[in-house]
């Protein structure tokens, strides 16, 4: 599911319906704020793209990211087909 390139984790998340997707987000975008840790993504329909590096580290991946990208899955799972 994730790939490191770049000094990035990226991720790739496919939904059936765009409100599959942005329930993914929304739960996603709460994690992240509890974490203080806030992924650079983008959406398109029923794909959410993920890019996760630590700023505070010089933009490198570190287990912050690792962390939140275990939690991304989680959701991840929980979200796809909720409709």
């Amino acid at each position: 599911m994730w790939k490191e390139e770049d000094n990035k984790l990226k991720g790739t998340f496919k939904f059936d319906t765009f409100i599959e997707a942005f329930s993914f987000m929304t739960e996603v975008a709460m994690t992240a704020e509890k974490m203080n840790h806030h992924p650079d993504w983008r959406n398109v329909y029923n794909t959410v793209e993920i890019n996760l590096s630590t700023h505070d580290a010089g933009n490198m991946v570190t287990s912050k990211d690792r962390q939140l990208a275990q939690r991304i899955e989680a959701s991840y799972n929980r979200c796809r087909n909720v409709i």
